[in-house]
């Protein structure tokens, strides 16, 4: 097969209780919490192993790992040092937001590294973090200044794939359109001056009606198509996303990866593998035709 660029996000949203078969009876660990973190780790690894060749970035959940306390936080930081090593970036899906105290320490958490008494002290090493910008502007500032200094991405949700987005994003302003209309103005001006933003854009692929309208809002920035496969999301109906231009979009899926074993048969790795390879041409032909 020729290959293709990739455009394709990884996301890595483990589940203890549902993970490749391998990967669970490998656990080790004293604890509970050890064991069910080396199950994780071992799962996100054998994934990224399998398909990480047809993607270009991973997305880890952090809640995801979190909920399984130092232990869940250990295997974050192996299975992002996992991907680096296989030659992927990482996006840091947490979703942040706060001002300018607690923004700065986001940065320093995902991207970038806090100075003690007693020495530097690195954080996770993301390439790219996900941020919430309804507490404000001047929080998402505090966020994109951090990620400058890093040499790193923010993306910004402007109207997000899960259903309860149409309870506050649509809602009509009293100046007329709807409330991600505003924040994809905003999005847009925090972009910089270049030809190619540096904030990008969270772009619910469940909602492929809007694409269009953000793509004539935020010409300059890369989009973040999330809810491919599991959430109803289709790659073929986001065309608008990939007008001709530099900014272009990253689409995003993990349970239709993850578990395609179970839809298509054959072993957890190869149809993993097989359905990203398969995103991944789907969303290249969508940029060649742009």
């Amino acid at each position: 097969m020729e290959q293709r660029q990739s455009q394709i996000v990884l996301g890595l949203d483990p589940d203890p209780a549902r993970l490749w078969p391998d990967a669970a009876q490998s656990a080790t660990g004293s604890s509970i919490a050890e064991q069910a973190a080396s199950a994780v780790t071992a799962h996100c690894c054998q994934l990224i192993d399998a398909a990480g060749p047809a993607c270009v970035v991973v997305k880890p959940q952090l809640a995801c790992f979190e909920r399984l306390g130092a232990a869940g936080r250990a295997s974050l930081g192996e299975v992002v040092a996992h991907a680096k090593a296989a030659g992927l970036l990482v996006l840091a899906d947490g979703k942040r937001g706060d001002i300018d105290v607690s923004a700065k320490a986001y940065c320093q958490s995902l991207i970038g590294q806090t100075e003690t008494p007693f020495g530097t002290v690195e954080g996770l090493g993301a390439d790219a973090f996900t941020a919430n910008p309804y507490m404000g502007v001047d929080t998402l500032e505090v966020l994109i200044d951090g990620a400058r200094e890093n040499r790193a991405g923010v993306f910004v949700l402007v109207r997000t794939s899960n259903a309860g987005a149409a309870d506050f994003e649509d809602l009509e302003l009293t100046d007329g359109g709807p409330l991600w209309e505003r924040v994809a103005r905003s999005v847009d001006q925090l972009g910089g001056s270049e030809a190619l933003s540096d904030v990008g854009a969270v772009v619910g692929a469940t909602a492929p009606e809007n694409v269009a309208r953000m793509r004539e809002l935020m010409p300059r920035t890369i989009f973040l198509l999330p809810g491919i496969g599991a959430q109803g999301g289709e790659v073929e109906q986001l065309a608008p996303a990939f007008e001709p231009g530099r900014a272009g979009g990253l689409v995003s899926a993990s349970r239709s990866i993850v578990f395609a074993y179970e839809e298509h048969g054959g072993s957890p790795a190869d149809a993993a593998r097989g359905q990203a390879e398969a995103l991944r041409e789907a969303a290249w032909s969508l940029g060649a035709e742009g």
